[in-house]
């Protein structure tokens, strides 16, 4: 069943719409009218699992010092084409590489979206394909293919959800809640860790407050960070611990609960055990092991 997503001020009011309303807020206009009007009629799924195809990069609105939001432009009859919880691969050529970087990117835009698509990509010093995309202009194409295959995700398959997120590691956990608190029918409580080393890393920090302010009965988001910058600081200092996963998420032997996680790979080997080299999920270890998690209960993006 396709649902339709209207760009117009009269249209969609999930929280895709609080996502550009932070961002608006926050100094950097958006133009609804850029964007076309949305119908009812039958969409048309913009990706192609079998090969790469070029998106036109339509907008792109810093978020912090190191991280932006991506909006790319499809037809107005054409949705993405991905499900809760998926993820597509971007190509690229950079510098004198003989061969293309490829890496995988879970947008955060919702999942029945028309007309575009939002990608937050968080730049790094290293990161090739990041730098990439950050130095991108309107009118420019990337080159992507999909939807990947991760968990597929039903209206109250959980009673409860714990995520650990470190990180770009946030843009699956924001897909899913998005996806769970526009349901009205999903009643899937959520819990999210999102650790960073300080305040100025925490990628929609606002975004993410709003949620939370929004479905106070629904959704809790506890923030971590390496080193306080500010004495005020109400959140958890320090690496994720044993000690704030028991205090803040289900307990294993709570029925009906999954935990979670994506980040860098230390955090993965603390908190999950990191997954396979084929990107199977593997066995789970670190803290949430000792905490008595099974394989059942953990997915690890």
């Amino acid at each position: 069943v396709s649902r339709a997503y209207s760009t117009t001020s009269g249209g969609y009011k999930g929280p895709q719409a609080i996502l550009w309303g932070v961002l608006a807020t926050g100094g950097y206009s958006y133009m609804r009218s850029k964007y076309p009007h949305v119908t009812e009629e039958p969409a048309r799924l913009a990706l192609n699992s079998r090969k790469f195809k070029p998106f036109t990069l339509q907008d792109k609105v810093p978020i912090n010092h190191d991280t932006s939001m991506f909006r790319f432009a499809l037809d107005p009859d054409e949705e993405l084409g991905l499900y809760v919880t998926s993820c597509f691969v971007a190509k690229a050529r950079v510098g004198d590489d003989e061969k293309p970087i490829v890496r995988a990117y879970t947008p955060v835009s919702p999942q029945y979206a028309r007309g575009y698509f939002d990608m937050v990509v968080k730049k790094y010093d290293d990161g090739k394909m990041s730098s990439h995309i950050h130095g991108l202009e309107p009118g420019d194409v990337l080159h992507i293919k999909g939807p990947i295959h991760k968990l597929v995700y039903n209206a109250n398959d959980f009673k409860e959800i714990g995520m650990v997120a470190g990180g770009s590691g946030i843009t699956p956990m924001l897909q899913l809640l998005q996806h769970v608190l526009d349901d009205p029918k999903d009643k899937t409580k959520l819990t999210l860790m999102y650790a960073n080393k300080s305040e100025d890393d925490i990628i929609l920090r606002s975004l993410l407050d709003s949620y939370a302010e929004k479905y106070p009965k629904q959704f809790r988001v506890v923030y971590t960070v390496d080193k306080a910058s500010t004495p005020d600081w109400k959140g958890e200092v320090g690496y994720v611990t044993k000690d704030m996963v028991q205090k803040y998420f289900p307990a294993a032997s709570k029925d009906n609960v999954m935990m979670m996680v994506c980040g860098p790979m230390p955090m993965m080997k603390s908190v999950s055990g990191p997954k396979l080299p084929d990107f199977s999920q593997g066995e789970v270890d670190g803290i949430f092991k000792e905490l008595g998690y099974k394989s059942d209960q953990v997915f690890k993006f």
